[in-house]
């Protein structure tokens, strides 16, 4: 059972994560740069694409690694209030895989050098101070 609670919050944390990620970013194409969303709708062309993410302002990226950050967050303590048992551990796990959809999204829309460091970097640590945040296993509920 305690298995299964582990990948139940991990999957549930994936999801969480993926939403909050998902609204964050959409500021950039509802609020703060609306024109870069128009631009991008209906590029398939994979230079036209890497043109765009070349000339995306750097607002619109750290809107991104915000979401990233925030999706990690809330993820990772999803996780491990579900998990109870080794929290930090499946808090951990999620932010494992969220590296690996990171680095998956930058290979297909490649972005600036520089943002490959916080791709590496951002959610893991996110994810744990998510987990860090749940209420302990034995501790009462509100």
């Amino acid at each position: 059972m305690k298995i299964i609670r582990g990948v139940l919050g991990v999957i549930a944390g994936f999801v969480a994560a993926g939403v909050v990620m998902m609204l964050v970013e959409s500021l950039n194409r509802f609020v703060l740069y609306p024109e870069l969303g128009n631009a991008a709708q209906g590029l398939k062309d994979k230079e036209a694409i890497r043109a765009l993410m070349a000339s995306a302002p750097v607002g619109a990226l750290l809107v991104v690694l915000l979401g990233w950050a925030l999706g990690s967050l809330v993820g990772g303590y999803l996780a491990a209030w579900i998990a109870r048992s080794a929290p930090v551990a499946y808090a951990l796990v999620l932010g494992v895989l969220l590296t690996l959809a990171g680095i998956g999204n930058n290979l297909m829309l490649p972005p600036p050098a520089w943002f490959w460091i916080p791709t590496v970097l951002l959610f893991l640590p996110a994810a744990w101070v998510g987990a860090r945040m749940a209420p302990a296993a034995g501790a009462e509920r509100r």
